[in-house]
């Protein structure tokens, strides 16, 4: 498991990534000293759809301002950043890539939200909380990486007090058939483990949790991606994105991920499920 979350980590990690992102920022006119959570908002979220998926995902949450929440998986911070703005709360997000970690850190400073948004280097498998920390948690496109679910969401449950809520966003298996590699999660299919729907159900009842609500979210990828390529057609890649965490081949990882959906094969689906007490 050791070697699965260095691949992974090292599959995410970029040198430099807030040099690249204050350069992105900068030329898209943004002021880096009076920094907006808004300004951040193409490149801060690695998940399809971005904000608004954020949005839409953690509105069926019943969230307040004393939630203790945790984003597990949390990339550069970006929906721990929405989630304390919007519901005025703390908020924890960890992460395997320590680049993500003190990029999040560093943004979270630069737009004042040091001390409600904290960020820890960490494994969603031995997560270092104790029991019931937490009345809420979110994971956007994380679980992708991680072929033990099963250890996944017991440790989840663990770290969620009874009644807790549980906001799942992710890819999932709608086929056998082999995918088109690479996509944003992995190069190759050796750190790519997704499950279906059906599969999510089994999983997360097994690790006691009841779940409240599903939603696929394919229709909707298939048309966000055709408006970013279509924009991309039109005038290049944007100066700030989330091309910029992906790298070189991220051209060449969203039309995988576009033709992977469009052909069937995966999917990205809501899952709302609740911590049994």
């Amino acid at each position: 498991m050791k070697n699965i979350e260095s691949a992974v980590a090292q599959h995410y990690g970029n040198d430099n990534l807030v040099a690249r992102i204050m350069a992105g920022l900068e030329a898209a006119g943004a002021d880096i000293n009076v920094l907006q959570m808004e300004d951040l908002a193409p490149v801060d979220e690695f998940h399809i759809g971005g904000r608004e998926a954020t949005k839409r995902a953690v509105a069926k949450m019943a969230l307040g301002p004393d939630s203790r929440v945790l984003d597990i998986g949390c990339g550069i911070g970006g929906a721990v950043r929405y989630i304390a703005d919007e519901f005025g709360c703390q908020v924890t997000g960890i992460d395997l890539t320590p680049e993500f970690i003190s990029t999040a850190q560093a943004l979270s400073i630069m737009t004042g939200q040091g001390d409600m948004a904290r960020f820890e280097i960490a494994s969603a498998l031995d997560m270092p909380f104790d029991a019931a920390a937490f009345d809420a948690a979110v994971t956007f496109h994380v679980a992708m990486n991680i072929p033990d679910r099963e250890g996944l969401y017991g440790e989840i449950a663990r770290v969620l007090a009874p009644g807790g809520v549980l906001c799942i966003y992710d890819v999932m298996k709608k086929s056998d058939e082999p995918l088109s590699f690479p996509v944003p999660w992995s190069e190759t299919p050796d750190t790519s483990h997704l499950t279906t729907p059906d599969e999510m159900l089994v999983l997360l009842t097994s690790a006691g949790f009841e779940v409240e609500y599903v939603e696929d979210r394919t229709n909707a990828a298939i048309e966000i991606f055709k408006q970013s390529e279509a924009a991309a057609a039109n005038d290049g890649l944007p100066l700030l994105g989330v091309h910029l965490i992906m790298g070189p081949t991220a051209p060449q990882k969203f039309k995988n991920t576009r033709e992977n959906i469009e052909n069937g094969l995966i999917g990205p689906v809501l899952m709302v499920a609740r911590r049994k007490g």
